[in-house]
């Protein structure tokens, strides 16, 4: 007799290839999302389309392969590697009689399991109300628990309006407290504008080593992991350099490719930090097959938000698993255009720092400062 594991969801995987450049390399993704999110992967069905079935997305024959699938590894999520409309999920389902997720969904969910400040939350939910809204199907009066449905309803209202109205209601607050806390962080980023610091933005795309490196930095012991999306909340610590003083350097969210808009509308006022950063540094995975697509689509994102002006840093990480050698590169203005280091190992986070200082004369000219105990690590509250 089966036995269903003691953790995780049993799941299958779609992956359709509809031409696509990267489909290996997505569908791998999709197995690490999936891992990330907590499921237990039990098969992935793949398949090849010119283009997705209207009602089903796979089409009818590919569908009953997937109900097969299903049935025979136990499994009772499907998880599909494409944005599906909402009444395509609903067919799946009707179909497959299981959950049926997608791509934007399950990223969603990942990003709802990691949040773990307010601010974090906050977007979190907001994203995921406005990607749920446009498939309202079914009760959602749960979102006001204080006053129940009984006297809810205006006159002539369906349940549907009724349930409409009040996740419009919850959208509506959760952007007005985003706003608030997007007031609060230009207050704090103007004070430190007015104390001529420089701020540095860790970018990259997911799990190519951000925090991993910002803790080699700062020594602030920031969560990280060999996982997608291991940090999704922005934090800020203050770095010291004796021969540029005191700098700021930011952890951010990472990128993936076909990040859904939700998120990153919803995210923006964490981005602000990239967005208003003096410098970036875009922390590349050099171990990766598919470093230069990577590199492609966090540039497709910081263009989506405003940040593409900013001047970059490359930092080439993992250079303990491609034997490169650490090292600095320059463009042709003499300008230093990429390091070469091993964040894990902290090998080459000398030339990284030689880096910040450059970059900082060029920025502000040096102010003779006093180094206070506990600078380097201390708190900058965002």
């Amino acid at each position: 007799m089966f036995e269903r594991p003691a953790t995780g969801e049993a799941a299958v995987l779609v992956a359709l290839n509809f031409g696509a450049a990267h489909h290996a390399e997505s569908r791998e993704e999709l197995k690490l999302l999936a891992s990330s999110a907590g499921l237990n992967v039990r098969a992935v069905v793949e398949g090849r389309r010119d283009r997705p079935d209207a009602r089903l997305f796979a089409g009818t024959g590919k569908v009953e392969e997937i109900g097969r699938t299903l049935a025979d590894s136990h499994a009772d999520i499907a998880v599909f590697n494409h944005e599906l409309s909402p009444a395509q999920q609903r067919n799946l389902e009707r179909e497959l009689q299981c959950r049926v997720v997608d791509r934007t969904t399950l990223i969603l969910d990942i990003f709802a399991q990691r949040a773990k400040s307010h601010e974090g939350k906050v977007q979190v939910e907001l994203a995921q109300l406005e990607h749920l809204s446009t498939r309202l199907v079914r009760g959602w009066t749960h979102l006001e628990r204080q006053r129940g449905g009984i006297g809810m309803r205006g006159p002539g209202e369906t349940q549907l309006e009724t349930d409409r109205r009040l996740l419009g209601a919850r959208v509506k607050t959760l952007k007005e407290k985003l706003h608030k806390l997007q007031r609060q962080r230009d207050v704090q980023r103007r004070a430190r504008a007015r104390r001529d610091v420089m701020s540095v933005s860790l970018v990259g795309y997911t799990n190519a080593g951000k925090s991993t490196l910002f803790n080699a930095l700062t020594h602030a012991g920031a969560y990280a992991a060999n996982q997608l999306f291991a940090t999704l909340d922005t934090t800020t610590r203050r770095l010291y350099l004796p021969e540029a003083g005191n700098i700021t350097v930011s952890d951010t969210v990472g990128f993936i490719r076909d990040l859904p808009h939700t998120l990153v509308a919803s995210f923006r006022a964490t981005l602000e930090e990239t967005i208003h950063a003096d410098l970036l540094l875009h922390v590349v995975d050099s171990s990766s097959a598919v470093r230069e697509s990577e590199i492609a689509e966090v540039n497709l994102v910081l263009a989506e938000i405003g940040a593409a002006a900013i001047p970059q840093i490359m930092v080439w990480n993992k250079i303990d698993l491609t034997g490169a050698a650490p090292g600095i590169e320059r463009n042709e203005y003499g300008k230093i255009s990429r390091v070469r280091l091993s964040a894990a190992t902290s090998v080459g986070i000398d030339h990284l720092r030689g880096a910040l200082v450059e970059a900082a004369a060029s920025l502000h000219p040096p102010i003779p400062e006093e180094r206070t105990e506990g600078s380097t690590n201390s708190h900058v509250t965002e």
